[in-house]
C-alpha cells in the first residue's frame, strides 16, 4: 500500500488522474505503472517512493512569486507571496511594467491584503484593479537582494470575441473545405490559395460570411505523401502545397520558369495532375519545387539584392518569425538534402545522430552551409502567409462577417519541425489520443506529443501564445481542435497502446483567459470541437468563455433516439451535417461507410456490424420523422426510410432544416452540395485507404453556375434571416 501512496501523491501534485469515468459510465482505474511510466517522462525520479517524493519536492519548491499569475478583467488583483515568518515585509517594494510601457511603483507594506505565514500560509498584497488587458512584468525587490523577483502577470477579457453581428444574433451560414480538395482548370493538381479566394468570392456573392478550412500547417515538403493536415511538422507555420505558384509576383519577371511550365511537357504533367480524383502529393510536389527555387532566384537578384521595399517586407517577416522560422526553414532545408542521400529518410528520427536536434553543432554547420537553401523555405513560408493574408482581405472586401475560418490541429507529429528544436515544452515520451470508447474498442493514440503543462507555467504560457497567434493570423473564425484538451488530454507512455493511458489535466482556466485576450487581438472568433466524452465540468466553462461549441446534427440525439428540433441549438455553437471525419450526406445514408469498414476489416465482430446497420435503419427514420414534423420533408419524399435514396431533393431539405437551426453558425460541405459519396477520411485506417487526398467531383467553376446550387444558397440565406432574432438585418 505504501508505494501506492506516494505515487498518488505526486500524481496527483501534477495533474495526472489514477481513475476516470469511461464511456460506459463506469469508473475506470489507471494501472500504477501507467502512472510511473508518465512520471518519469516528465523527469521525476521514480525508483523508489524516497526518490520520487524528493523529485517531487524539489520540482515543485515554491518561488517567492510564481512565474505566471493570469487575472479576468473585473477579479482582483490579489498577488500571494511565498515567504518565511522571519521576511520583514517593510524590505519589500515592487514595481509594475505594463505591456503598454506604463511603469506603476510602490511599498509592500501599503497593499498588504492579508498574511497567513503564522500557519504555513502566503502573504498576499494588491495591485490597481484596472489593468488593462495585456503580458505586463511585475517586478518585487527586496533590501540587500541584487535582482528582483519576478512574475508575468496576465490580464485578459472574461470571453473571447465575437463579431458585431454575432452580437446582434445574426445567422451566419458558410462553407467548411479541404483546401487541397478543390478542383479548377488552372490549379496544379491540389487546390491552392488562389483557388481559396476564388471560394470565397463565390460564397460572399451568395450570401455566405465565411469559409471554413482543414488545418493549413506545415507538413512535410521532402516528404510529400505525409498528407494528414491533423500530424503537421509546426503548427506554427503553413503548408507550402498550397502556394498558386502563376499568381507569385517574381513568376511574371521569371523568363525560365514561364518556358519550364510552358514547355508542352509540363504542361501535360499538369493536366494530368489535375485530372486525377485523388491529390498526387508526390507529383505536385515536384511540379511546385521545379518552378519554386527559380522564382527564389528571381527574387534575390531582382529585389534582395537592390533593397527593393519588397525585399523589406520579406526581411520583416523573417525578423518577426524569428527562431521558429529558423527552426522551420532549417528543417525542410536539411530534411530535403538528406532525403535526397536516402529515400527512406521520412523524418528526424532517422537523421543521421548530429543532425537529430536543432542545437546541434552540425545543424549550425549546415545552416551556414546552406544558408540560401534555408533562405529558400523562409521565402516560401512568406510566399504561403502573403497569400493567405490576400484571400482574408478579399473576404473583408467582399463584406464577410467572418470570412476564413482556420482549425488548429490537437498536435504536432512526432518526427516533424516542431520537436526537433524543441526545448522541453513537448512530452516526447508521450503520445496523446483517447480512451477506449463504443466506436473504438481499443482507443486512439495519435502519435503526437503534448505540450508539458508544468514547462507551460515556467514559461508564462508562451508557446501557447505563440500558437494562438500564428492561428489567429489572416482569419475571422479559429475552430480548436479537441478543444477538450483545454482540460485534459489522454496521455499514453510512448510505445503503449491506447488503453494504457491517463487523463493529464491542463491550467484550463489561465488557457482559457489566454485564449479569450488573443481572440480579441486578432478579433478571431473561437469554435471549440467538443464532441466525444465531455466532462460536466467543462461544458459551462466554455460556455462562459464564449466559445462556440460544435454541433454535429447527427450526435444531437435525446434519450429515445429521436432528434433534437434544431430551433433549440444553443445559440452559442456551430452546426453542421457532417464533418471530415464522417461519412458525406450520401454516404452515410446508403450505409456506404458501414459496408467499407465491413470490407477494410474495421469491424471485426459480425454481431458489432448487424447492430450498427439496425441503429442507422432507426437513425434515417427519425431523420425522416424529424423533417416531416418540422416541415421541411420535401415534396415527393417518402416517409419510409426503408424506400428513401438520398437524391438531392432530401439532401436540400435537411441543410434547410438545420438553416432553421438557433446556432449563430451554420457550416455546410461542398462534398453534400455534389452528392458525392466517397469521404475524405476514414478514423482508424492508415494504409486501408487514402485519407486526406480525395477530390471535390468537379470543378469551383462548374460549381456555381448550377442552377440547383444558386437556388440551395439563396434559400439557405433566406432561412438563416428567417432564422435571426432581429429579422431587419440585411
Amino acid at each position: 500500500m505504501k508505494d501506492n501512496q506516494a505515487l498518488k501523491q505526486v500524481a496527483e501534485m501534477v495533474g495526472i488522474a489514477d481513475s476516470y469515468v469511461s464511456a460506459w459510465g463506469d469508473e475506470a482505474k489507471v494501472k500504477d505503472e501507467t502512472i510511473r511510466r508518465l512520471l518519469m517522462a516528465l523527469g521525476y525520479d521514480t525508483k523508489n517512493d524516497e526518490a520520487l517524493l524528493e523529485s517531487a519536492r524539489k520540482k515543485h519548491r515554491p518561488d517567492v512569486l510564481a512565474p505566471v499569475k493570469v487575472v479576468r478583467s473585473g477579479e482582483a488583483m490579489h498577488i500571494a507571496l511565498q515567504l518565511g515568518a522571519s521576511a520583514r515585509v517593510s524590505d519589500f517594494s515592487w514595481r509594475l511594467t505594463t505591456e503598454q510601457g506604463e511603469v506603476m511603483e510602490g511599498w509592500l507594506q501599503s497593499q498588504l491584503v492579508k498574511d497567513d505565514r503564522e500557519d504555513g500560509g502566503e502573504l498576499t498584497f494588491a495591485l490597481p484593479d484596472d489593468l488593462a488587458w495585456g503580458y505586463h512584468k511585475l517586478e518585487l525587490f527586496r533590501k540587500r537582494r541584487k535582482s528582483p523577483f519576478e512574475m508575468t502577470l496576465i490580464v485578459t477579457p472574461k470571453s473571447c470575441y465575437k463579431q458585431e453581428d454575432l452580437l446582434n444574433e445574426k445567422k451566419l451560414w458558410g462553407t467548411s473545405v479541404q483546401l487541397y480538395s478543390v478542383r479548377t482548370n488552372h490549379n496544379w493538381g491540389i487546390g491552392d490559395f488562389g483557388d481559396l479566394k476564388q471560394l470565397v468570392a463565390d460564397i460572399a456573392a451568395r450570401g455566405g460570411d465565411f469559409v471554413g478550412l482543414n488545418p493549413i500547417h506545415s507538413l512535410f515538403p521532402a516528404n510529400p505523401e505525409g498528407a494528414s493536415p491533423y500530424s503537421p511538422s509546426s503548427r506554427r507555420w503553413l503548408n507550402l502545397m498550397y502556394i498558386d505558384v502563376s499568381s507569385v509576383a517574381e513568376f511574371a519577371q521569371c523568363n525560365e520558369a514561364q518556358q519550364l511550365v510552358g514547355s508542352p511537357e509540363f504542361q501535360q504533367r499538369l493536366v494530368e495532375a489535375r485530372e486525377t480524383n485523388w491529390v498526387n502529393y508526390s507529383e505536385v510536389s515536384c511540379l511546385k519545387m521545379a518552378v519554386l527555387p527559380l522564382l527564389f532566384d528571381t527574387f534575390v537578384e531582382r529585389h534582395i539584392n537592390n533593397k527593393t521595399a519588397r525585399a523589406d517586407n520579406f526581411l520583416k517577416f523573417v525578423e518577426e518569425g524569428g527562431e521558429s522560422l529558423l527552426h522551420q526553414a532549417a528543417f525542410d532545408a536539411l530534411h530535403a538534402h538528406l532525403k535526397k542521400q536516402d529515400d527512406n529518410t521520412w523524418g528526424w528520427p532517422v537523421f543521421p545522430e548530429e543532425y537529430r536536434h536543432f542545437d546541434n553543432a552540425a545543424v549550425k554547420a549546415f545552416i551556414k552551409e546552406h544558408n540560401k537553401d534555408v533562405q529558400l523555405f523562409m521565402y516560401l513560408q512568406w510566399l504561403a502567409d502573403s497569400q493567405l493574408a490576400e484571400v482574408n482581405e478579399l473576404a473583408e472586401e467582399k463584406g464577410m462577417v467572418m470570412g476564413l475560418y482556420r482549425d488548429l490541429a490537437v498536435g504536432v507529429c512526432d518526427s516533424g519541425a516542431e520537436t526537433w528544436a524543441d526545448h522541453g515544452a513537448l512530452c516526447q515520451d508521450v503520445s496523446i489520443g483517447a480512451p477506449p470508447d463504443i466506436l473504438g474498442p481499443l482507443g486512439q493514440n495519435w502519435g503526437l506529443p503534448p505540450l508539458n503543462p508544468q514547462v507551460l507555467q515556467e514559461l508564462s504560457y508562451e508557446p501557447f501564445v505563440q500558437l494562438l497567434r500564428a492561428n489567429m493570423r489572416n482569419c475571422g473564425a479559429l475552430r480548436i481542435d479537441h478543444v477538450l484538451g483545454l482540460l485534459r488530454l489522454w496521455w499514453i507512455p510512448k510505445g503503449e497502446s491506447a488503453t494504457e493511458g491517463a487523463y493529464m489535466y491542463y491550467p484550463v482556466e489561465d488557457m482559457m483567459s489566454i485564449l479569450a485576450l488573443e481572440s480579441h487581438r486578432y478579433q478571431c472568433t473561437v469554435i471549440g470541437e467538443d464532441l466525444g466524452t465531455v466532462p460536466d465540468e467543462i461544458v459551462d466553462q466554455l460556455s462562459d468563455a464564449g466559445i462556440h461549441s460544435y454541433k454535429v446534427f447527427f450526435f444531437e440525439t435525446a434519450e429515445d433516439g429521436g432528434y433534437y428540433s434544431p430551433s433549440h441549438y444553443p445559440s452559442q455553437s456551430m452546426a453542421t451535417l457532417c464533418t471530415h471525419d464522417m461519412p458525406t450526406l450520401r454516404g452515410f445514408w446508403h450505409c456506404d461507410d458501414l459496408k467499407m469498414g465491413q470490407e477494410l476489416g474495421l469491424y471485426p465482430d459480425a454481431e458489432q456490424l448487424s447492430g450498427l446497420f439496425d441503429s442507422r435503419a432507426e437513425s434515417k427514420q427519425k431523420i425522416l420523422d424529424s423533417l416531416s414534423w418540422h416541415g421541411y420533408l420535401p415534396q415527393g419524399v417518402g416517409h419510409n426510410a426503408a424506400y428513401v435514396p438520398m437524391d438531392r431533393s432530401l439532401s436540400e431539405g435537411m441543410q434547410l432544416h438545420l438553416a432553421a437551426s438557433a446556432s449563430a453558425l451554420l457550416s455546410l460541405q461542398l462534398e453534400d452540395w455534389l452528392e458525392m459519396d466517397k469521404p475524405v477520411n476514414i478514423p482508424g485506417t492508415v494504409n486501408e485507404y487514402p485519407n486526406w487526398r480525395r477530390k471535390l467531383s468537379t470543378t469551383l467553376d462548374d460549381l456555381f453556375t448550377r442552377q440547383d446550387i444558386i437556388d440551395l444558397t439563396r434559400r439557405l440565406t433566406e432561412t438563416r434571416a428567417k432564422a435571426s432574432p432581429n429579422k431587419n438585418q440585411e
